[in-house]
């Protein structure tokens, strides 16, 4: 007679394999009665001996207690974002680029892939089992929301086949049929609750629910398309392969996925992909195209820590509404810009109620000769961000208005400058009002001031308990504890992280300034050249816009910034409060690995591209794209690629990880 154990693993076998038919291969073996009465057995079975429960068992589906908060998770390496491409030219120009690079790209193959439009999230597995779930985040941070994910049906608790990674992060975009999503919304009209927007809200909003037994309730899926594995090699060499050991180990993939030898085939399928995706049962914005061999994954590598060069999401033509522009109104961001947007009669573009969108420039509101009054069509740019296209002019009555550039600010009514190299219009006051906002925030998010957000400076600011940056500095606990959100605790907490942002370097100061034009590498260009905020202040544009990477146009925006009596000023207030106005220029940098430049290629045991340069950096030398006859050394990892011959070829040493983790600390 079979015992309680051995019929508890021959019923998770049998669920297992039947879950598998049903949501992987879309071939169902058992009926849904048959299906019912096994797992009702097992539930039995483990209810009356609880040792026999297994974290991977199906009944471990039905949902965990509710939760109190959820937990971070960094992921094993970050999830990026796609950059975009919304025609046949954006994409022969991606191809182009990543050419220049390595040249085999154009010939290598691409995968296709259907781009799901739902809720991006990470399943770590080791020795095969599920470990945890996250959300994707901010890219390096998610959270933890492994309950919820175990409750989607066709998540695997436990890998089938063979040759996975002991540990590794599987990519997925967990979200709602079309025809689940139009069911939930009918339900909760019948239970007088408010219906959800659209399924991607729907879908993230689903995998945040404290409760995983609503979780459950709402019938999320899911489809998954990658993997990481740091350190490890994986069991194929192309993407195309990836996905269907995917398969093979459990995982739903997406069907309509395709392989073509190059970027002409790409385009034709792409085509009838467009045509298809309708149809389908899930909502899809486009398709994925990525470099099929993997070893070419890691010779182009990402652009910064954004997004992978080897990957680019070609964009359908966005869904087209006709509303009426009801006015039109400026919006002053934190350089002074003047940004025009208009107000709308409500419009439902893609599931989303749109009542603002962007009209970008004064420029292009004359060149398209856009009134209030007119029926204008909106589209959302990426499916994101709403934005004007034109007028319908036929449908124009003589009662709309022409817009009318604005001479003064409408915040603060001082001059509006238009600068003739540009198509921007800006305030001519540092301390307008309209950009206060919003460079204080800025500039609490460069300065890493944790705590330190929108709602938070607005309401220091309408207690007037700051005007500028500078005030930040000044502030005291017994000062916040007037406000409401604030205890003894966050007080503290928040003067604190203000206190320590000091320390932060030149570089990252001038980033959180927010001059016109600087960004982070800029910042960073600046700082490393003048070494001191007093030598950079006395630069003439000459000086500065010889700077490698900086043009004419920074250099004046740049000296422009320190002409300012009110910038001066505040300079000399920051200074006094003891933030850090010093960076090592590069003849000071005395770290290990000073003068010497460093290429890095395939994947490293242990440190990211991103941290390996991080650390080159950080130890005083620097990292560069391609391999010359300049670079000090070649950094090789697993499936390295061109790189790895052009420094053979050019007799460049060539060392591992390991070798540069010994340089990097090494004594100077």
């Amino acid at each position: 007679m079979t015992g309680p154990a051995a019929r508890a693993a021959e019923l998770r076998r049998l669920l297992e394999r039947a879950n598998y038919a049903y949501y992987v291969l879309d071939k169902p073996e058992l009926s849904d009665a048959e299906y019912d009465r096994l797992f009702r057995e097992l539930q039995e079975l483990e209810a009356k001996h609880p040792a026999l429960r297994t974290p991977d068992s199906p009944t471990q589906r039905v949902g965990a207690e509710p939760a109190t908060a959820f937990q971070k998770h960094r992921h094993l390496v970050p999830m990026l974002s796609l950059a975009n491409a919304f025609n046949e030219a954006e994409l022969a120009e991606w191809e182009n680029r990543n050419a220049r690079l390595v040249p085999e790209v154009r010939t290598a193959g691409y995968t296709l892939e259907v781009k799901i439009d739902g809720a991006a999230v990470s399943l770590t597995y080791e020795k095969g089992l599920l470990v945890v779930g996250a959300t994707r985040g901010n890219g390096l941070v998610g959270e933890d929301v492994t309950a919820n994910l175990r409750t989607v049906v066709d998540v695997p608790l436990r890998l089938r086949g063979k040759g996975w990674p002991q540990r590794m992060e599987v990519r997925g975009e967990v979200y709602f049929s079309k025809s689940r999503f139009a069911q939930l919304n009918h339900e909760r009209e019948q239970a007088n609750e408010p219906t959800f927007a659209n399924p991607r809200n729907a879908a993230a909003g689903s995998l945040r629910q404290l409760d995983p037994k609503i979780t459950r309730s709402r019938g999320l899926r899911i489809f998954c398309f990658h993997v990481e594995a740091p350190g490890q090699k994986l069991p194929v060499a192309t993407q195309h392969e990836l996905l269907e050991q995917l398969t093979a180990w459990g995982f739903p993939v997406e069907t309509h996925h395709a392989l073509v030898p190059d970027l002409p085939r790409a385009n034709t399928a792409i085509a009838t992909l467009e045509q298809a995706l309708p149809a389908l049962d899930y909502g899809a914005d486009g398709v994925v195209v990525k470099v099929n061999p993997l070893k070419l994954h890691a010779e182009l590598g990402t652009v910064g820590n954004r997004e992978p060069r080897w990957a680019v999401a070609r964009k359908f033509a966005p869904e087209v509404q006709v509303t009426k522009l009801k006015e039109i109104r400026i919006n002053v961001g934190r350089t002074g810009a003047l940004n025009p947007y208009a107000v709308l009669e409500p419009v439902e573009i893609g599931g989303v109620t749109v009542t603002t969108a962007t009209l970008h420039n004064f420029d292009l509101i004359e060149a398209k000769d856009i009134r209030e009054g007119d029926w204008v069509e909106v589209t959302r740019a990426g499916e994101v961000i709403p934005q004007v296209l034109g007028p319908v002019r036929d449908r124009r009555t003589g009662k709309e208005r022409k817009f009318k550039r604005p001479e003064r600010c409408p915040v603060c009514h001082s001059k509006v400058e238009y600068p003739s190299d540009e198509v921007m219009a800006y305030c001519s006051n540092v301390s307008c009002p309209g950009r206060i906002l919003e460079s204080i925030v800025h500039f609490a998010a460069v300065m890493d001031i944790r705590g330190l957000g929108y709602e938070r400076v607005r309401a220091l600011l309408d207690a007037k308990l700051i005007k500028d940056v500078a005030d930040l500095y000044e502030l005291t606990p017994m000062q916040l504890l007037a406000l409401e959100g604030f205890a003894e605790k966050s007080a503290q907490q928040l003067v604190d992280a203000i206190q320590a942002s000091k320390k932060q370097p030149l570089s990252t100061l001038l980033n959180a300034l927010g001059l016109r034009h600087v960004g982070a590498q800029v910042a960073k260009l600046l700082a490393r050249h003048f070494g001191t905020m007093k030598a950079l202040r006395n630069a003439s544009v000459e000086e500065i816009s010889n700077i490698r990477g900086v043009g004419t146009a920074i250099a004046e925006a740049v000296a422009g910034f320190f002409d300012e009596t009110k910038n001066r000023k505040l300079l000399d207030r920051l200074d006094k409060l003891g933030l850090t106005f010093t960076e090592p220029t590069a003849a000071e940098r005395k770290g290990p690995l000073a003068g010497q430049t460093y290429v890095v290629t395939g994947t490293l045991p242990s440190l990211s591209r991103a941290k390996a340069g991080e650390l080159i950096e950080a130890a005083g030398g620097h990292v560069a794209d391609s391999v010359s006859k300049k670079t000090t050394a070649l950094v090789v990892g697993a499936d390295a690629g061109s790189k790895l011959e052009r420094a053979k070829a050019l007799a460049i040493p060539i060392i591992d990880e390991a070798e540069l983790l010994r340089r990097a600390r090494a004594k100077p």
